[in-house]
């Protein structure tokens, strides 16, 4: 969402570091670039004015201009701006008695009822047991699709039909949470194309019996600035108390997150990342500052790695490496959790440097190469996996024709097998031990700029 944002800083924050020391005019005219750049990802005006001006203030101080990396003192103050501009991270309001009562509102199609399984399946992985509520009465469709989603993920679903009140049906959930020891009540109310008097009557006595702990607005990031009214409108008759942003994968151009914060005063507590139930991460504010100025996100990949890999698993694969028995069914083994972490764009992303390489690689070429070797992998035997020895050239046909692919193509696998395996022996990591172990991970460190 943030990739046409990102690009101009970078440019900008490039042309600055062409120049040893800085002028005031310089920085005048890379502040004229950032405001234009805001500006064109959307970003609210009044915000940007604020934004800039706050900026430009610290870069014409002693702070940068005395400095002897000026350019880098610049990137530190917008990434500190930024991240005062997107506010402080707020968790949801889970304390006090149970069941905790969450509400979703919104327009029609931001994504409400898939965001109420998101959630769900988010607060049961922090020990929650949450139970889903279809309140929305006006779309038969979105009743059904939440008891779909729920049967997916093996979370209840409470509903009544479409000829309930939506108020009656909050108030008979939570009357079940309580005998069933439910600790969260998700409510997923009715949206509407617009903001209307009779929505947001409905919305206020569901809110009334409910006694919601948190009001979560869904808001859809594509929409741009009209994100920033809704927000406002809802806040003013229900007084939400935090909002999501869903389909931040798409090529909105973000402004709506970055001006939302700032002109309703309420805090985004999730960012929906795509279409799947596990798509969904905190918002935290200096991480997506992080992404938008291209220094990468480690910290929300490796959370996506624990999300996705066990430590059992993490622990056996280690001991592996360890001790040298590192085989192509590990390999695959280790292809196939790469490939749930999600897209191979988002992954490199979410690299420091790799990023901005990930824009001049082919990814089509790469998804297909990692599709290709999973290929191979898959035609071999147990066995041979464990075994490449065994690879003669009977056998590389009879893989080669079971994985669609040539002869030279398993070839080039065994290959750069051999080559990952010898390079993992070299650096300590298979069988390392003392002093080669420690100035491996040296090594290591000095390719990514930490020592």
């Amino acid at each position: 969402m943030f990739e046409n944002l990102s690009d101009k800083l970078q440019n900008v924050f490039d042309r600055l570091a062409s120049k040893g020391k800085l002028s005031e005019n310089d920085v005048n005219v890379a502040m004229r670039e950032v405001r234009l750049a805001l500006l064109e990802a959307d970003v609210h005006f009044k915000v940007v004015k604020d934004f800039v001006s706050r900026v430009k203030e610290r870069c014409v101080g002693a702070e940068v201009m005395q400095s002897l990396t000026p350019a880098q003192q610049v990137v530190k103050i917008v990434n500190e701006e930024l991240v005062a501009l997107l506010g402080t991270a707020e968790p949801l309001n889970l304390s006090g008695p149970s069941p905790h009562v969450i509400m979703l509102v919104g327009l029609q199609g931001a994504g409400k009822t898939t965001m109420a399984a998101k959630l769900a399946t988010h607060l049961r992985k922090s020990g929650q047991r949450p139970l889903l509520v279809a309140a929305d009465i006006y779309r038969p469709a979105a009743i059904q699709q939440l008891e779909v989603l729920g049967s997916q993920i093996d979370i209840p679903v409470y509903s009544e039909g479409t000829d309930v009140a939506a108020s009656t049906i909050a108030k008979n959930a939570l009357k079940l949470a309580r005998e069933k020891a439910y600790t969260v009540v998700i409510l997923d109310t009715a949206g509407r194309l617009q903001i209307d008097d009779q929505m947001m009557q409905e919305l206020e006595q569901v809110k009334m019996v409910s006694k919601p702990a948190d009001i979560l607005l869904v808001v859809d990031a594509m929409t741009g600035q009209e994100a920033v009214q809704v927000a406002d409108g809802f806040n003013q008759r229900v007084a939400i108390t935090g909002l999501i942003m869903t389909k931040i994968d798409g090529d909105a151009r973000g402004g709506a997150a970055l001006s939302v914060r700032e002109v309703t005063g309420v805090p985004i507590k999730f960012l929906g990342t795509g279409e799947k139930i596990s798509d969904l991460e905190l918002f935290v504010p200096d991480r997506l500052a992080g992404r938008i100025l291209g220094m990468g996100d480690v910290l929300s990949l490796i959370e996506r790695a624990q999300d996705n890999i066990t430590e059992e698993d993490a622990l056996a694969m280690e001991q592996k490496l360890q001790e040298g028995q590192f085989d192509l069914d590990d390999f695959l083994d280790q292809l196939r959790q790469i490939k749930k972490l999600g897209p191979l764009q988002d992954i490199l992303k979410m690299i420091p440097g790799v990023n901005r390489m990930a824009k001049e690689i082919d990814i089509g070429d790469a998804e297909g190469s990692l599709k290709k070797t999973e290929a191979i992998i898959s035609s071999m035997t147990l066995k041979e996996r464990r075994s490449p020895d065994l690879l003669n050239g009977s056998r590389r046909r009879r893989i080669a024709a079971g994985s669609g692919t040539t002869v030279q193509d398993v070839n080039m696998l065994v290959k750069q097998f051999r080559e990952m395996q010898k390079m993992m022996k070299q650096m300590g990591i298979m069988g390392g031990r003392g002093k080669r172990r420690r100035g491996a991970e040296r090594n290591l460190m000095k390719m990514f700029g930490m020592d």
